[in-house]
């Protein structure tokens, strides 16, 4: 994601790997959760009920469209959370600060936003009431947290819980764009599911090239905490050309870059529960990479019905895609709220 208070796009990545093609850089910048346990599925009051409670998956819609809230004033729209547009379902705070203790995270409100703490937590349970989801984003363009070894895996699991308590934050988003060590931070998410009562909205912003290959971190993480992710929604922006699943190179900006990277995901390991497809909300938004929502209608719909595809086509479809994520919504504001009223919209009505 952009974290600078200006818009500029990310470092390129070059792709070394044997197989793979292409530079990719990275945006600023989601068990499948699905609905909670129906009212028959545990006590209605009572100490048990108070546990079942905090044991339930968040609920989530099967298809979901989130959105990067930010904390910061780049030239986009300066928007509270109450403002986010309704067709947001999961809403990331952008972004958590490291401190000096290793794996450990903070957040601050932008004094620039003039936002008061009690407003701020306010307005995410006026979300919450309306059923949505708001977690907290580690990382950005500039993140510098490092989960690399036990102790700071630790350090990560309590301070983002204790985020989770103080503002009432539903999970987490991980969108650390200078690699992650995957076995550290999927010890950091289990122990971060295993405080906040096993179900944690989870959720993950990868560049291109680092989901090319379950080989890669960040992928080997997203398996690794397959059973508590929600979603990985994969950054199709201020990328270079990838390989798709089909082994061709495709360029980005295109239907054909976002059904074909998908596809590597979903054939990869991951559930169709668990893509969404992540763009740029406006063409200020991101350094390239952008393309209007109508591209993104036609790749899900390629996707889960296969109509509307390029010239690249899966070999099945996958109904259950989670749906799309947009960097950000602030500019999406400041573009008139196109992506959340034709995406979102379009998401909302898949099967």
């Amino acid at each position: 994601m952009f974290t600078s208070r200006i818009l500029t796009g990310l470092a390129a990545a070059v792709v070394a790997a044997a197989g793979f093609a292409g530079a990719g850089t990275a945006h600023a910048a989601q068990p499948p959760t699905g609905p909670a346990a129906p009212p028959s599925a545990a006590p209605t009051s009572g100490p048990s009920a108070a546990a079942a409670a905090a044991a339930a998956p968040k609920a989530v819609p099967k298809h979901a469209v989130t959105g990067y809230w930010q904390n910061f004033d780049n030239g986009a729209k300066v928007q509270k959370l109450g403002d986010v547009h309704e067709n947001y379902d999961i809403i990331a705070v952008a972004f958590a600060d490291a401190t000096a203790k290793p794996g450990a995270v903070d957040f601050h409100l932008d004094p620039a936003l003039n936002y008061s703490e009690d407003q701020f937590k306010a307005d995410i349970k006026a979300k919450q009431a309306a059923g949505k989801s708001v977690v907290i984003s580690i990382g950005g363009e500039k993140g510098t947290v490092s989960v690399d070894d036990a102790a700071s895996a630790a350090n990560f699991a309590d301070s983002v819980h204790t985020l989770m308590e103080k503002y009432g934050f539903d999970g987490v988003d991980i969108d650390l764009e200078n690699g992650l060590d995957a076995t550290y931070m999927s010890q950091a998410l289990k122990s971060l599911a295993g405080k906040s009562g096993g179900h944690p909205v989870i959720t993950m912003a990868p560049q291109t090239v680092d989901m090319q290959s379950p080989s890669n971190g960040y992928f080997k993480t997203a398996l690794a905490i397959k059973d508590i992710l929600t979603v990985v929604n994969m950054q199709y922006y201020n990328s270079g050309s990838m390989n798709g699943c089909d082994g061709k190179v495709y360029a980005a900006g295109s239907v054909d870059f976002l059904t074909s990277l998908a596809c590597v995901q979903l054939e990869g390991g991951l559930d169709a529960s668990q893509v969404g497809i992540g763009v740029p909300s406006s063409a200020k938004a991101a350094g390239s990479g952008y393309v209007a929502p109508s591209v993104v209608n036609a790749a899900l719909d390629c996707l889960t019905k296969g109509t509307g595809c390029g010239s690249f086509k899966p070999s099945k479809t996958y109904p259950g895609l989670r749906g799309a994520m947009a960097w950000s919504t602030n500019w999406d504001a400041a573009a008139g709220d196109a992506f959340a009223g034709q995406v979102g919209g379009h998401v909302h009505d898949l099967p």
